[in-house]
């Protein structure tokens, strides 16, 4: 195939990663080679926390890790079965390392796996791009004009280059003649150099039965992942260190902080050949940390397969013949599965496994900052369904009057609102258990025909006794009177100050008019870069301040099983909704988060469902908004 033209050095990687909140630190700085020294003894940088707006060096001012520090950086390899959450696992730890601004991105294999086998056509989300994948792109598209005609398929050894890194393709096509695959071949050569492994050529069937195949890929059902299927095997390998050489060229090259490799990754050979291509890349600095989550809870289990029947490789199939290609699948990969242990034991590697999503976790010589915070992370996962509420306080007297900071009280139509608030919860919490209660009694498993019961139900859940709900307010008078009208038997009450309204320092009780006129140099720095500017004076904060005093309320979100609700401030809501949302950093700072609007979360499996409500002063109620979408906010506020 050749490339539309001007589209060589701008095709798009695939990726299902939340997008980064944080850029580069310093993408011009030097790159030190791990083992680089003056003296002829190695020398091992130290590799201590690095924090955005919490720490500061030499080589960090800012407090992200330094290109260089490859030690402070970290690779991610996911192991285990096919439907035991692995993805759901990659895609949480990405979005909250990204939201701590430590630059982290997921690398799927699947995904790349059945684009190479022409099953399905690139993701549109990008990833930054080094020079040596232009290069490759810009080699690849220059190959038709060398030969002097269009090249319609590409030979199997480059199904991982080329149709991951090339325009999207629905299926391969045949080759023109003969001639044209054996030139090409030798073209390719001298642009990409030999093949990774001997694969033979996974369109050959293709070529052989144009007429039958023309607009087909490679089988993709349970024979596919058959080791006694060569072809097959051999594309899954050079796929998956295809992969592997992205995502170090984005540790090492591209100033991100974590990869992670999704895969099965299921034998000791895939995961030795894994660590010798890191080792050979990076050196000995560059952490490697092993992820398997394990299942053995059948009620899990099920419902995990529930939700693959509705992912890419099963669209659209009758649900009983796709379950039973899959547990075939399933079953080829548990003859050859090598948990993790004895080996990564005896050779001092580090580890974490995670049984049934969080019941149980075991973690062995974790060692380095991210390591250690993707540990206390993982401790805290659950897959209970519940809800989640943000919601700024009622208006209070400060509001009225457009001042910042403080700690006034609400307005009378702040009293409105807690009222309305109290209410509207109540309804809310009875009408969630009700359909509950209708999905649990719904649920059939094997699926049948046309069956859409949700996957991933709460394990050991009594239905019959209602669900906890907490609420948490700051320790501000306008966001605790907010609550006031909450039944306190029905609600767990409690107050946080981690989820005080950002501090202001020397212009708390200031309007903007007024810090714009006495503070004009302060005023235009902060226009410029809300995220990181920290209001001057005593107690003075900025945006990264508030993350990081928020950490302990998002790892307690997400380790409870209850309802929760969250009445709290501006920069605290814009904050808490860009981690659920996974936002990117540029609209974290400058979200439009009015009073009166009241947003709810729902965890599922393949993420978070989303829904606005806006409260209606004068009809005294809450009015859902079906189109209702998160945007940035023209006012300067806080």
């Amino acid at each position: 195939m050749r490339l539309p033209p001007g589209q060589a050095g701008r095709q798009r990687a695939l990726t299902d990663t939340p997008v980064s909140t944080a850029p580069n630190t310093a993408p011009s700085s030097p790159k030190i080679h791990p083992f680089a020294s003056g003296t002829s003894t190695p020398r091992s940088r130290p590799t201590t926390l690095d924090i955005p707006g919490l720490t500061s060096s030499k080589a960090s001012p800012d407090g992200r890790i330094a290109q260089r520090d490859v030690g402070a950086k970290l690779v991610i390899v996911m192991v285990g079965l096919p439907a035991r959450g692995k993805s759901y696992v990659t895609k949480k730890l990405a979005r909250y390392l990204n939201w701590l601004q430590h630059d982290t991105k997921i690398f799927n294999v699947g995904e790349r796996r059945r684009v190479a086998a022409g099953s399905t056509v690139l993701s549109n989300e990008s990833s930054p791009r080094t020079s040596s994948e232009n290069l490759k792109n810009d080699g690849i598209a220059s190959i038709g004009s060398v030969l002097g005609q269009e090249i319609d398929v590409l030979p199997s050894r480059l199904a991982a280059q080329i149709l991951l890194n090339g325009e999207p393709l629905k299926s391969p096509k045949t080759f023109t003649s003969a001639h044209s695959k054996e030139s090409l071949s030798k073209h390719v050569d001298l642009i990409l150099g030999p093949p990774a492994v001997d694969i033979q050529d996974p369109i050959q069937d293709h070529v052989e039965n144009k007429d039958a195949h023309q607009d087909e890929g490679m089988d993709q059902s349970a024979d596919f992942f058959d080791p006694n299927n060569i072809r097959a095997a051999q594309l899954r390998e050079q796929v998956a260190m295809s992969t592997l050489d992205e995502l170090l060229d984005y540790v090492l090259d591209q100033g991100g902080a974590v990869g992670i490799l999704d895969a099965t990754n299921s034998t000791l050979e895939r995961r030795k050949m894994i660590v010798e291509k890191v080792r050979a890349r990076a050196g000995n600095e560059l952490g490697i940390l092993f992820l398997e989550s394990a299942c053995y809870d059948n009620n899990l289990l099920e419902s995990n397969m529930r939700l693959k029947l509705s992912g890419p490789d099963y669209k659209d199939q009758d649900p009983a013949i796709a379950l039973d290609d899959f547990k075939k699948r399933v079953a080829i990969y548990e003859k050859n599965y090598v948990p993790l242990g004895k080996y990564e034991e005896d050779h001092d590697m580090a580890f974490v496994q995670m049984i049934d999503v969080g019941r149980k976790v075991v973690s062995h010589q974790v060692r380095g900052f991210l390591a250690a915070q993707t540990v206390y992370y993982l401790l805290n996962f659950n897959l209970s369904p519940r809800q989640i509420w943000i919601t700024r306080h009622g208006e209070s007297k400060d509001n009225v009057s457009g001042k910042i900071g403080g700690d006034s009280g609400v307005s009378e139509e702040g009293r409105k609102y807690a009222k309305a608030l109290a209410k509207f919860m109540s309804e809310e919490r009875k009408a969630w258990d009700v359909r509950q209660r209708d999905k649990a009694l719904s649920t059939h498993f094997p699926p049948q025909p046309g069956d859409t019961t949700p996957p991933n139900p709460e394990i050991k859940r009594d239905f019959n006794t209602e669900k906890n709900f907490c609420v948490w307010t700051s320790m501000l008078k306008r966001s605790i009177q907010t609550v006031e009208y909450f039944d306190e038997e029905e609600f767990d009450i409690k107050q946080m100050k981690m989820l005080d309204e950002l501090n202001a320092g020397v212009m708390e009780g200031m309007t903007y008019e007024e810090i714009r006129v006495k503070y004009s140099d302060e005023y235009a720095v902060r226009k410029k870069d809300k995220l990181h500017y920290r209001y001057p004076g005593a107690g003075g904060e900025s945006y990264l301040d508030i993350i990081n005093r928020l950490r302990p309320v998002i790892v307690e979100v997400e380790r409870t099983t209850d309802h929760v609700l969250l009445v709290c401030h501006r920069s605290v809501a814009r904050i808490l909704l860009a981690y659920f949302k996974g936002l990117n950093r540029e609209d974290v700072a400058d979200l439009e988060v009015p009073l009166g609007m009241l947003y709810m979360l729902e965890p599922k499996p393949y993420g978070v469902d989303f829904k606005a409500y806006q409260y209606n002063g004068k009809e005294d109620r809450f009015e859902y908004l079906p189109e209702y979408q998160l945007k940035a906010t023209d006012a300067h506020g806080i």
